[in-house]
């Protein structure tokens, strides 16, 4: 398992590294006995799980699409039949592709709140060298 010095855990888990000393200090991430101390693999995964809750979902319906950002509308860009609308969930940027009569029905603008859903059949994972 591989472990992580604290600049690179806080720019993995999106916070800052006094946040993460501040964690380590709390005792909520543990680190190891190594100088300088390291925060191993796992406890770091744990800690972006937690970190990771998504803002509540406000269609409330069913879906088997698992994959739901909720996020605010950041652009709106309307250009003959079709619209380009991107989304910032999060730490994630989400950009649609779909007619511009949709984006106009659904009354998308910047500052709307929105939920990207993505259904795909292909995911591909991809991990560093070292």
């Amino acid at each position: 398992m591989r472990d992580y010095k604290v600049s690179h855990a806080a720019r993995l888990l999106g916070v800052s590294d006094d946040t993460v000393r501040r964690w380590i200090d709390q005792g909520v991430l543990p680190v190891t006995d190594a100088s300088p101390a390291e925060i191993p693999g796992a406890a770091l995964a744990e800690r972006a799980v937690a970190l990771a809750a998504a803002a509540a979902d406000p269609t409330d319906v069913l879906s088997s699409a698992r994959n739901r950002f909720v996020g605010l509308v950041t652009r709106v860009q309307l250009d003959g039949v079709m619209a380009q609308v991107d989304i910032q969930a999060g730490p994630h940027r989400v950009v649609s592709l779909m007619s511009a009569e949709s984006a106009r029905e659904l009354g998308l603008e910047p500052g709307s709140l929105a939920v990207a859903v993505v259904k795909a059949t292909n995911v591909i994972v991809e991990t560093p060298k070292d």
